[in-house]
């Protein structure tokens, strides 16, 4: 089961940019209980007029907090971006839209259906006696009392890792004069890591790129 979870968010820029050259998003996140903690790292470069040849850094920190009903597990429950836009508006405030998607929600009732059916498959295995035909016998056999089997029923769950549960990669949008080089080398990454999650051979301006971290 998933769940889909947009966030908006207005940031301002302490003075008035003419463009947004580059931007790109990550995100962290930690599972505890019931509740998902984590932040939006938004960071990019703009200029500062539409003369200037140089261009500012910028960075933001946005975070969030996901609660999720009680009746759902979270033990292997993943977090990542769905999708990602954004608008200047009035040359001073970011306007960010992102989606984010919660993967392998499991309603409890459910596993513990799943552990319940397994538990009586094992008991509709052990037949009753039949007195009858104990009666019928003229020799009288003990009967032995049946023991339980010393394996239990495991969780689904068992072979999870409890430290799992923190994600980071970066979203690249790319902008006009980006390249499959320059992206490779504002990031540090191979052009194979960038193909693993990307098509290269149509970039155009605007399309996401996922940059494994």
């Amino acid at each position: 089961m998933e769940k889909i979870v947009p966030f908006k968010r207005d940031i301002s820029f302490e003075t008035k940019i003419a463009e947004i050259r580059s931007i790109s998003l990550e995100h962290t996140y930690e599972i505890q209980n019931n509740l998902i903690s984590g932040t939006f790292i938004i960071s990019g470069n703009y200029k500062l007029t539409d003369t200037s040849t140089n261009v500012d850094p910028f960075k933001f920190e946005v975070p969030f907090d996901i609660s999720i009903d009680s009746r759902y597990e979270l033990n292997k429950a993943t977090v990542d971006i769905n999708d990602f836009f954004y608008e200047l508006i009035n040359n001073e405030v970011l306007s960010v839209s992102i989606t984010l998607i919660i993967d392998n929600l499991e309603e409890k009732e459910e596993r513990e259906m799943e552990e319940i059916q397994e538990e009586k498959q094992e008991v509709e295995e052990i037949k009753p006696v039949s007195y009858e035909e104990a009666e019928k016998d003229d020799e009288t056999e003990e009967v032995k009392p049946v023991s339980a089997s010393p394996e239990t029923v495991k969780s689904i769950f068992d072979n999870m890792d409890e430290n799992e549960g923190y994600v980071v990669y970066k979203v690249h949008i790319v902008t006009e004069n980006d390249t499959v080089e320059s992206i490779m080398e504002k990031y540090d990454v191979t052009k194979e890591a960038l193909e693993a999650y990307n098509n290269l051979n149509d970039l155009k301006i605007g399309d996401k790129l996922i940059v494994p971290a």
